[in-house]
């Protein structure tokens, strides 16, 4: 069915309550593994429908945040999504404490019944308020970034529209981009730094009330963090800046030197080229038409999965003035559909779509007739290194993108993948230092990033903004807001790809056989097992990064 006309009828959370009241009561009166199972069945058909529901709310309310039905209905989710969260925790305590627990394991895995005691400790009905609040605040930001309006040659422009213009081959033009740019983020630090400061004491509070020292256990558990913890990341935080932030600098030292500069300003981080970055040829639809020629050459599988998100219009990618900012892929169970939602801007981020979120897409098309919904609940690192390898794997048709710059593109594509680990890496330490220390004012806070950036990106010059020099430009990043601690699964995914770079380079087919059979795995395995089975060294595993740098260096003649 395509997207346009998927009927959306609002989530009842009254007739929900009562179909999992008897759910919970069939359960208990079930007389074995198998009446239990059967019953479980159910339960998959109530909760797609359900996610389905809200899903098309969310959809609908990210293509445009001033709709005023959709903006009621995401009002409405952020009140009850975590009355829902806690009818699914409460029927899955059922599963969990089940007298047939074996036989459920065959069925479901060990995976699905870690997953169901991390959200056990992640959910409870004592936090509800808590909960409601939190996504309240989460929409307050949302909406803030996505009505942006920035004055720019007399045009009023979003902060996604801005992107062509901070990455300018003009110096001039870029530089007045970011002074523009930084103008919203500084003018409304205020509200910024409220909406921040409450969401640390929230989600501290909803800690507390679950008997944890800090928040950052409970993120952990709502990550889904599965088979390995905070020391693991820690260890591997260590691991970024001693074996990559020295690769990732003569990176940014080799681009430095191409673009003629004595030194690398911050405006000029995301510039490659002396005459502009490569950007994608023709008009949106021509991107989507391009990827969907290169889904077809590349494997039966791809070919598939293109043709169905095309023939169903599953992409909504153009940028809007009202569009809620960034980009993401999710799924419509209902209708075994992904859904891709983007803003395309003119840049090389628009052919990222078509590599990044369409690798996610591809896994979860993977797993449409997966009859066990568990199988397919795949943890946040396993997802990205599917998105983050696509990327990879996509290189050789290029120039159906960018034409005779394919070379550009791929050489700029890994420099700014070698450039994301320390930053992404960064990310999580400043989260997991916020959270320990819940009572750090907004200029202490800024302080420790500003410190971070020294450590993780020692190049950076910010000379002449006194918003970023101060320790701002975290401001920025949706992730720190919306979904604390998810930021180190790209980077974790990021160290997959680069591991799949290398094994492409020396052989493209048997990386792809890996690929193919990583994705189909999906969840029936924990994510440094899966890793292990398609020939991959866990990021976690001492000396892992550093092999990959000496690999890429060589390929590089550093």
């Amino acid at each position: 069915m395509k997207f346009g006309e998927m009927p959306y009828t609002r989530a009842d959370i009254e007739n929900a309550k009562t179909d999992f009241a008897k759910l919970m009561t069939d359960f208990d009166n079930a007389k074995s593994g198998e009446e239990q199972f059967e019953v479980h069945k159910r339960y998959y058909k109530i909760a797609n429908h359900l996610y389905t529901q809200m899903t098309l709310a969310e959809i609908r309310h990210s293509i445009d945040v001033t709709d005023e039905f959709y903006n009621k209905e995401n009002d409405y989710y952020d009140e009850n999504r975590p009355v829902l969260q806690s009818l699914f925790v409460d029927y899955g305590k059922k599963l969990y404490n089940s007298e047939y627990r074996n036989f459920l394991e065959s069925k479901i895995g060990k995976v699905a019944f870690k997953n169901l005691e991390l959200a056990m400790k992640a959910v409870d009905e004592k936090i509800v308020p808590l909960m409601q609040e939190e996504n309240a605040l989460k929409s307050r930001y949302d909406k803030l970034l996505a009505t942006a309006e920035i004055d720019w040659n007399g045009e009023t422009l979003n902060l996604s529209l801005m992107s062509p213009y901070l990455n300018n081959s003009d110096r001039k033009i870029r530089v007045e981009a970011w002074k523009k740019y930084t103008e919203f983020f500084s003018n409304n630090k205020e509200e910024l730094d409220d909406i921040y400061d409450q969401l640390v004491k929230n989600r501290t509070a909803q800690a507390e009330k679950l008997g944890y020292e800090n928040f950052i256990q409970l993120g952990y558990f709502r990550m889904n963090r599965n088979c390995y913890g905070r020391e693991d990341v820690k260890n591997f935080r260590e691991q970024v800046k001693r074996d990559f932030v020295p690769f990732a600098e003569k990176l940014h030292d080799r681009r430095r030197i191409r673009l003629g500069l004595d030194k690398l300003h911050f405006e000029d981080e995301g510039v490659y080229f002396n005459n502009g970055n490569p950007a994608p040829i023709g008009t949106p639809n021509d991107i989507l038409m391009a990827g969907r020629k290169m889904y077809n050459e590349l494997s039966p599988e791809t070919a598939k999965f293109i043709n169905f998100m095309c023939d169903n219009e599953l992409f909504d990618v153009l940028g809007r003035k009202t569009k809620q900012t960034g980009g993401y892929m999710t799924y419509l169970p209902d209708y075994k559909s992904p859904f891709i939602f983007a803003n395309f801007n003119g840049t090389a981020d628009d052919a990222d779509v078509m590599t990044h979120e369409c690798g996610h897409a591809f896994q979860g098309f993977c797993m449409v007739d997966y009859p066990i919904n568990e199988h397919a609940d795949i943890t946040m690192e396993t997802a990205e290194t599917h998105s983050m390898s696509m990327e990879f794997f996509t290189e050789p048709w290029m120039n159906l993108f960018f034409g005779d710059r394919k070379q550009d593109y791929i050489d700029m594509h890994l420099e700014s993948a070698a450039a994301f680990i320390p930053y992404g890496t960064m990310v999580d330490e400043f989260q997991d230092i916020v959270y320990s220390n819940p009572g750090l004012s907004p200029k202490q806070r800024n302080e420790i990033w500003r410190e971070l950036e020294t450590q993780y990106k020692p190049h950076l010059d910010y000379s002449r903004n006194e918003y970023y020099n101060n320790g701002g430009f975290w401001q920025k990043q949706r992730h720190i807001y919306d979904s604390p601690f998810y930021y180190i699964d790209y980077v974790l995914a990021q160290t997959n790809a680069f591991q799949y770079k290398v094994m492409m380079d020396k052989d493209y087919k048997s990386a792809w056989a890996s690929y193919l059979k990583l994705c189909n795995l999906g969840a029936k395995d924990f994510f440094t097992n899966l890793i292990a089975q398609v020939g991959l060294k866990s990021p976690f595993e001492d000396g892992t990064l550093k092999d990959m740098v000496e690999k890429l260096q060589t390929a590089l003649k550093l």
